[in-house]
């Protein structure tokens, strides 16, 4: 575990992965736990944070977790429901809304003289998204905020370092949500800004190296940031006992296998290529559910590796590199939040298969494996390279998998994503990628009807991957992109653009 860090509680809010994003804007560590599972070196932590949640205080089967352990004895932020939590527990009174109080508001009343709030003025907006409302402060409350709708919207306990706010302070749209974290974990909480890219490396390393000593690891490379980034990291613990093998499942992009090979030459890493196309395509055939095809791929990948791990002699480990927002779509909170999709790559190793997992990236947000990889002097071009799902293009073609699906949708993706490099659009992407939709419809193309294929381009703009906002890319480069596909991909006669944002939907369609 990190020095210096910060505790996050969930009760299931969808937006704690923002909390942490805004945390670690500030080069400080924070994790994020279960309200249920608190972890037992909870007294390690230099202040904790409570985030919001679907549910109301009220309820009977509310989260109402043990903060014994917390409260009044390290510096205490409480979110939304964490803030409706504190009150409805110790004195307060906590009400339903007249309406729901949901959206920008502006703050009214800051109390003068509190740190929390230095250099923040009335005002400055804050973001509400609530159905309860707190009527009565809890005992020995001292009211700090007020908006125009809400009397109580900012809180703290005299004799504690504890501070609560209705408002969310980790989304865009409260304008000072930042400086206020930033006047509770350093000014209050006294954490300094020290975890950054460098020191991540320095003790991910040493961290690595003591974990591993001599043991052989095997791991599974794709080509994208994520993996090589873990790839590097793991090379520095332990040099040629790493052996990296990157497998051919089919679904790659077109012409993929041979170019990433290519890449990693020069690179000092122990590359070896294993064509399993034909494997994934056969467990792939007559499936159509989305998760019942990331689990075959799942199964076939994990089959793949333990017969290239025996021929690697005492290989021990399976390194991954899965990052933060795979591990936090994957599991639940039991409850409160809801498992969005499950990734390949989480979630542990069958009893048949020996060797242990190692994840070095596994606490990391995408941005933060490209500031790591920029500070190990990896190629720019490698690490802009835009994301891509593990499945491949399983995910992306809804539906039944065959060979000539992924044949066309690899001839169209190869269109659209060179196309955006020509025309100098492609680092304003943060993914990019084109669906093949379970859909025809009739097409004329010179004297003769079509009765072909439809499909979506989707191109999104993201830090992370939690969010996502589609881009505006120019009609003349869409225009110019669906004429090529659709003249030049045989069995494509119409294409569409996804105009879609994350939330409510996912960057990928399956």
């Amino acid at each position: 575990m990190q020095k210096n860090n910060v505790l996050i509680l969930d009760f299931g809010s969808q937006y704690t992965q923002l909390i942490a994003r805004r945390v670690r804007e500030l080069n400080i560590y924070c994790e994020i736990h279960p309200f249920h599972k608190i972890p037992e070196y909870v007294a390690d932590f230099k202040a904790v944070i409570l985030s919001g949640s679907p549910f109301s205080v009220r309820a009977e089967d509310a989260p109402h977790p043990d903060l014994s352990e917390i409260r009044g004895k390290v510096p205490l932020l409480a979110v939304c429901y964490g803030a409706q939590y504190l009150a409805h527990f110790s004195g307060g009174e906590v009400a339903p809304s007249n309406l729901r109080e949901y959206g920008r508001a502006n703050l009214s009343f800051i109390k003068d003289g509190e740190l929390f709030f230095e250099n923040i003025t009335e005002g400055s907006q804050v973001w509400m998204s609530h159905s309860d409302t707190i009527k009565e402060l809890p005992t020995g409350a001292i009211r700090l905020a007020s908006t125009y709708d809400v009397l109580n919207a900012a809180y703290k306990i005299e004799g504690e370092e504890t501070y609560a706010i209705q408002f969310h302070p980790e989304v865009y749209h409260s304008t000072d949500g930042k400086q206020l974290l930033e006047n509770f974990l350093i000014k209050i909480a006294k954490l300094e800004s020290d975890w950054t890219p460098d020191s991540f490396v320095e003790s991910t390393v040493d961290e690595l190296k003591a974990k591993l000593g001599n043991d052989k690891v095997v791991l599974g490379l794709s080509g994208g940031v994520d993996s090589t980034v873990a790839a590097v990291l793991l090379h520095k613990a332990i040099g040629e006992n790493l052996h990296c093998i990157f497998v051919n499942n089919g679904l790659l992009r077109k012409n993929e296998f041979h170019s990433v090979l290519q890449q990693y030459e020069g690179m000092g890493l122990n590359v070896k290529g294993v064509d399993a196309s034909a494997r994934f395509l056969s467990a792939l055939a007559g499936i159509s559910d989305p998760e019942e095809k990331r689990k075959a791929i799942g199964r076939v990948f994990i089959e793949v590796f333990d017969d290239e791990a025996h021929q690697i002699e005492d290989a021990k480990w399976l390194g991954q590199g899965t990052i933060y927002p795979d591990v936090i779509e994957s599991v639940s909170v039991n409850g409160p939040s809801v498992t969005i999709k499950s990734h390949h790559n989480v979630g542990g190793l069958p009893d048949f298969m020996k060797l242990k997992v190692v994840e070095p990236l596994r606490m990391l947000f995408k941005d933060e494996v490209r500031r790591v990889g920029a500070s190990m002097d990896l190629d720019p071009e490698l690490l802009g390279r835009h994301p891509f799902p593990g499945p491949g293009l399983a995910i992306r073609i809804l539906g039944d998998i065959t060979e000539e699906k992924v044949r066309i949708l690899q001839e169209v993706d190869a269109i659209f994503i060179n196309g955006l490099k020509e025309n100098n659009l492609y680092d304003q992407v943060w993914q990019a990628g084109a669906i093949l939709l379970p859909v025809q419809s009739v097409g004329v193309m010179g004297d003769e009807r079509t009765y072909e294929n439809c499909v979506a381009l989707r191109a999104v703009e993201s830090t992370d991957g939690m969010t996502a906002d589609w881009v505006n890319l120019p009609y003349e480069f869409l225009q110019k992109t669906s004429n090529k596909i659709i003249n030049g991909v045989k069995g494509v006669n119409r294409v569409v653009y996804d105009i879609s944002s994350k939330p409510p939907a996912t960057i990928e369609w399956e």
